[in-house]
């Protein structure tokens, strides 16, 4: 069990203290980069460029919020929900009835992520069907994290992703020694902030699901806890030394989160830039079981038929990584939520273990479930996005209360902080209002 720490003050030393953004990287950079964000560059070319970069950059600063909160509170995101002001029904706060309202659509998002990852395993070996894959690859995944404990879950989130962001980055440079090599004019027409009438609902679908989610924002609490900033913190006894060791993790946390921002913002980017080149120009714009064949063509395209096989390396940890990092951030996130609904226990260090473990199993099971029904994974991925988008403005509202009811004064941000936060604030309601007011 850790105890009360002083925090690191050299960059090197907070180094050794980074890993929630890894498990927050790995779980980002799957479902919305390779097939929500190639499906946008495929359909809309470059001119939509602008959006994917202001998903990626202006959500961290929510990311901080709720990364702080866990430091200086100790404890989980929906025990902190259900004390927020406002409406009750029942005994529950109106903040987690509308989160559990959206899960609906968040569970086919994660749904088609299982297929992708059936359909990569199916081309790699065609004598298995894509359902068996699927209902394997479940299996496999509740396994591997069903015990509950940190440490597995953050390392096998690293070496993802330092696989997948090597394959991405290795066949985007190639990529210019071809004929659909990306010159400047291309990029500058997608920084011009236009966005086409047409393409709305999956321009809104993508900023919900690239970049940070409101799911991930809401996970990075449960990941710091673990870490264990909270607990090198310790409780808040009023003291200054206390205000010194919060405001020194709190330095920690943020280095965890830009550094993951900087990689999902760089792979998220990357994947854009290859759909716009390559699919676009072709008129091929990935659907149903042909999505992973047609991403295809993005490395053999560049690379040559060869390089198909790089490809799905790199596809299976793109999505296997989302997959793995889900399947233990949802089994936390409901278990809270489900204990603060009175339905599991999660009150306690066994029964939480014990909630996280059933819920390893039964999440997995769903998600196979919906894929082996609707087999659609392009779709039912973006429409998660678009439960993404929704519940980002519900994760701006509690973000506000955190910074101006929550946070001890003690431990009040600098003016550029507060600047930078706003400017979240305002994006994210400026793009998600705009997108839910076309919608309906």
């Amino acid at each position: 069990m850790a105890s009360v720490l002083s925090p690191p003050t050299a960059f090197f030393g907070r180094l050794r203290y980074l890993g929630p953004g890894f498990i927050l990287s790995a779980a980002i950079v799957g479902s919305g980069e390779l097939i929500a964000t190639t499906a946008l560059g495929a359909t809309a070319g470059f001119v939509m460029f602008w959006i994917i970069l202001l998903s990626c950059l202006v959500k961290v600063a929510l990311q901080l919020e709720f990364g702080k909160n866990a430091i200086y509170t100790g404890t989980f995101m929906m025990h902190n929900f259900n004390r927020l002001p406002g409406l009750r029904l029942g005994k529950t706060h109106w903040s987690i009835w509308l989160w559990l309202s959206l899960q609906g659509l968040k569970l086919l998002q994660v749904g088609g992520i299982v297929g992708g990852v059936a359909i990569v395993l199916n081309m790699a070996w065609p004598g298995i069907s894509v359902n068996v894959w699927a209902i394997a690859s479940v299996m496999i995944t509740s396994f591997l994290v069903y015990r509950g404990h940190y440490g597995p879950v953050e390392k096998g989130s690293l070496v993802m992703i330092m696989l997948f962001t090597a394959v991405i980055l290795i066949s985007l440079a190639l990529l210019q020694g071809t004929q659909y090599a990306i010159h400047w004019e291309q990029v500058k027409s997608g920084l011009q902030f236009s966005l086409p009438a047409g393409m709305v609902a999956i321009a809104f679908g993508a900023f919900g699901i690239t970049g940070v989610g409101g799911d991930e924002i809401m996970y990075y609490n449960y990941w710091c806890i673990e870490k264990g900033y909270a607990t090198y913190t310790g409780p808040n006894d009023g003291t200054a030394e206390w205000d010194a060791r919060a405001k020194g993790w709190f330095k920690v946390m943020y280095l965890d989160a830009l550094l993951s921002m900087v990689v999902y913002t760089i792979v998220t980017a990357a994947f854009y830039l290859l759909g716009a080149a390559v699919l676009h120009s072709s008129g091929s714009v990935p659907e149903g079981y042909q999505m992973i064949e047609v991403l295809s063509k993005i490395f053999t395209e560049t690379l040559g038929p060869w390089a198909k096989n790089l490809f799905l390396v790199g596809a299976f940890f793109v999505l296997y990584s989302t997959l793995f990092t889900a399947t233990a951030s949802w089994a936390r996130v409901w278990g809270d939520a489900f204990g603060e609904l009175g339905w599991m226990g999660f009150d306690t260090a066994e029964r939480q273990r014990k909630t996280i473990g059933i819920l390893s199993w039964i999440l997995p099971a769903v998600w196979c479930i919906l894929f082996l029904f609707l087999q659609s994974p392009v779709m039912m991925v973006i429409l998660g996005g678009i439960a993404t988008s929704v519940l980002l403005l519900l994760v701006v509202y509690v973000s506000l209360v955190f910074r101006y009811r929550e946070l001890p004064k003690s431990l009040s941000p600098s003016v550029a902080y507060d600047v930078f936060f706003w400017i979240s604030v305002i994006s994210i309601l400026m793009v998600s209002g705009y997108g839910v007011w076309q919608i309906l």
